[in-house]
């Protein structure tokens, strides 16, 4: 497999089962780093990029991750080293459960949590399991997610997450019985006809309008709309 050259780092993903995909970037390029936090975390490391996008886009002197499959830990502090932001980065061997425990037990928050989460809560598993680790719910459920977001986001930290669309209502409920309120939501469509597929969605535990906005990626086959070049254009290469 390949690596993912970005245009300011590049992530190798031959060890791991999950690769670099749309919504990790999207992510990763949409969340707001307004704020300037100092101390950023992304759960579920995968190959790191969602990490690696937030040392390139801010100044925090602490961006950690954490990943349970062992050989996409191997890969992503592989990544974090080989980039120029390898003081910056640190990922922990870990589930996120246990990771949230310690660091509450700790006393320590983070101004910004990243998730791009497992996803299916659907009972098909497919046969490999490290990618039904990476992709199933089972792993890591929407409340075990929600329930250790609320012990370590900082009391005016964000949370940032991306899920398929027709999970957005309950996962914002979800969030609610956690103090965790939607400030903003961004609904993605792959083209002009095609269904909404995913929500970007960002909580605090802080009330506040919510700013919604709308995401088309695509209005010919590999021809990107002005929003999606713009959200993008200082990761991917060809933007």
């Amino acid at each position: 497999m390949k690596p993912f050259h970005f245009k300011e780092f590049t992530v190798h993903q031959d060890q791991t089962a999950m690769k670099v995909g749309t919504d990790g970037v999207l992510l990763g390029a949409w969340c707001s780093v307004a704020n300037d936090p100092d101390t950023i975390l992304d759960i579920g490391a995968g190959t790191g990029v969602i990490a690696l996008m937030m040392a390139q886009r801010s100044d925090a002197m602490t961006i950690d991750a954490v990943e349970v499959d062992e050989s996409a830990y191997e890969q992503t502090v592989d990544n974090f080293e080989k980039s120029d932001w390898g003081d910056r980065l640190y990922c922990y061997h870990s589930s996120f459960q246990e990771f949230a425990d310690e660091i509450a037990e700790e006393e320590e928050t983070y101004d910004l949590i990243l998730s791009n989460p497992p996803f299916y809560n659907d009972n098909f598993e497919t046969q490999v399991s490290a990618r039904n680790k990476a992709r199933f719910t089972s792993a890591l459920s929407f409340e075990n997610l929600l329930l250790g977001v609320s012990k370590i986001l900082s009391e005016n930290g964000s949370f940032s997450v991306i899920i398929p669309f027709k999970e957005e209502e309950s996962f914002i409920n979800l969030a609610k019985k956690n103090k965790l309120l939607l400030n903003r939501v961004c609904r993605v469509q792959g083209n002009q006809t095609s269904e909404v597929k995913r929500s970007l969605m960002a909580f605090s535990f802080h009330k506040s309008e919510i700013e919604e906005e709308h995401l088309i990626i695509e209005t010919d086959r590999h021809k990107y709309t002005e929003d999606y070049i713009h959200l993008t254009k200082d990761f991917y290469l060809k933007m």
